[in-house]
């Protein structure tokens, strides 16, 4: 016998679920199919030179160092990942291929449970063991979406709209929460730290200059009046801890929330490489529409089959029954759990603290986060740039392939594709080499010539040989205006601060160690 209709059928039964959200479910999971590809495309391409064997942070490495320090066991558990097996060069490639395969399969909606269940498990193996690689809210959002995504794709190889397949509604209401989590905890955290930018309304002053990876729309962006910078810091401030709200009210205010935010997120995404978050926080808003929204946008013979609530009960078999009475506890469990831990990071934000016990234990898993974007501003464009020499005076700098470097090149539009190793080295200029072990590592493979790293970038400027020395050196970058840049060309203008981190050699054993063949070597300060 079939039980009884409870809140807990309502919230974790599929035959329970929504039976009008068929169309935007459907938007939103080949988006997310999509958004999974750009993610495993960019790691096809640099996942060898940031944690291969030869790479700047060895996933083995990484790994073996977690098990000594928490044991086995635990340490499976702290990072969930493939490449406990094997961290092999053609283990993290396999691992990157058949996620990109899952990625394309979850676009078609060919099994997409089955396809994104691969690629969320392909995804969190490379976070798990990436370290900084990996250390970004947005590789977060991915990852709570992807597992939630699970709910609430439909079941089979060919499901089409999914008429027989309901989205669980908890997992539905779990994705808008995440939608509005990201938007409300950005906006607290902005008042929260004190940052005179958003007090002020100067925060984006400079922010499409100083940006991890500036646009060249971002170029004219920056050049706007003062009033347009000081106009957009209040509307983010009024979007995020006012119009999200909209989220709570009927369908109609809904769909006029949907509409703004949509808007919203396109300048955003024209005038930054933010990777795929800002794609990722589109496609949720998706979520905030209904098929009598969307059906007039889908041809007749094409639209989903109206479905009408079941009313009779059918008696089933006892394995059956028992099947899906345990599907019904381990969804209840799991999207409850994870409810629980986003909804105590909120409240901790307020100072209302709740057992953080089951919060830290979806910690590896990465499918209940806090969000918090540009609480406070940077205030400058630093740049490192890596130098090679055989004699300890002439230097030839390494050319990246996405961040700003040369003088004369446009800054291009690549999101959502992510180049993670430019990427983090924005970061890393913003503090001391000390904290940075990125910068120090990759010198040490340029010492050695190393193919996957220097497949990070541009060129090899030594390909007989590798230097004697490497350097790194720091920046200050600005846009020019508009005068200098059709008198010039040039889209930047920039000034050496120094020296950022040591001058590194390898000794004739083959040893890394610290060298200053000249008063101009002595490390930035």
């Amino acid at each position: 016998m079939e039980l009884p209709r409870s809140p807990v059928r309502w919230l974790f039964d599929p035959q329970s679920g929504p039976r009008n959200l068929l169309i935007p479910r459907w938007l939103f999971l080949r988006a997310l199919g999509a958004i999974y590809f750009s993610a495993f495309l960019s790691l096809l391409f640099e996942i060898k030179g940031l944690i291969g064997p030869g790479g700047i942070l060895p996933a083995g490495e990484t790994l073996q160092a977690l098990a000594l320090v928490l044991g086995h066991s635990k340490a499976l558990w702290a990072a969930p990942s493939f490449f406990w097996i094997s961290a092999s060069s053609h283990t993290i490639s396999a691992v990157v291929w058949v996620g990109l395969i899952a990625s394309v399969a979850a676009f078609l909606n060919l099994g997409p449970r089955f396809s994104l269940l691969i690629c969320f498990a392909c995804f969190l193996s490379f976070a798990a063991a990436a370290g900084d690689f990996s250390a970004y809210q947005s590789d977060g959002m991915l990852l709570e979406a992807g597992f939630l995504s699970l709910f609430l794709a439909p079941r089979g190889l060919l499901p089409g709209w999914g008429e027989k397949s309901p989205p669980i509604r908890a997992a539905y209401l779990l994705l808008l929460w995440e939608w509005f989590r990201i938007y409300f905890q950005s906006g607290v955290v902005k008042l929260a730290s004190g940052d005179p930018g958003w007090h002020h309304l100067t925060a984006m002053d400079d922010y499409y200059q100083n940006s991890p990876l500036p646009t060249w729309i971002g170029y004219y962006a920056n050049h706007a009046p003062e009033w347009v910078s000081h106009t957009s810091a209040a509307a983010t401030l009024v979007l995020e801890l006012g119009i999200v709200f909209m989220l709570f009210f009927p369908r109609r205010v809904r769909r006029v929330c949907f509409c703004i935010v949509t808007l919203w997120e396109i300048p955003v995404i024209l005038t930054g490489n933010y990777a795929f978050l800002n794609y990722i926080v589109l496609v949720l808003g998706f979520l905030l529409l209904d098929d009598l929204a969307l059906s007039r946008f889908v041809p007749a013979k094409w639209k989903p089959a109206a479905i009408e609530e079941p009313s009779a009960t059918h008696a089933s078999s006892p394995i059956k029954n028992a099947f899906q009475t345990s599907g019904l506890a381990v969804s209840a469990v799991l999207l409850t759990w994870i409810f629980y831990a986003t909804s105590a990071q909120l409240l901790a934000m307020f100072g209302l603290n709740l057992p953080s016990t089951p919060v830290r234990a979806l910690d590896p898993f990465r499918i209940a986060n806090q969000y918090g974007l540009f609480a406070v501003m940077t205030h400058g464009r630093y740049e490192i740039e890596f130098q090679g020499s055989d004699d300890g005076q002439n230097w030839t700098p390494y050319v990246f392939r996405y961040k700003p470097q040369l003088l004369n090149e446009a800054p291009g539009i690549y999101a959502p594709y992510q180049p993670r190793f430019d990427w983090n080295l924005w970061f890393a200029s913003l503090g001391e080499w000390q904290q940075n072990d990125i910068v120090p590592l990759t010198q040490q493979r340029l010492l050695q010539n190393s193919p996957d790293v220097l497949s990070l970038f541009r060129a090899n400027p030594f390909p007989q040989s590798p230097p004697r020395y490497v350097r790194t050196v720091l920046w200050q970058y600005w846009f020019t205006s508009f005068d200098e840049k059709h008198s010039t060309g040039n889209w930047w203008r920039r000034k050496e601060l120094g020296v950022y981190s040591p001058v590194l050699t390898l000794t004739s054993d083959g040893r890394l160690a610290e060298a200053a063949p000249a008063d101009e070597l002595s490390p930035h300060d």
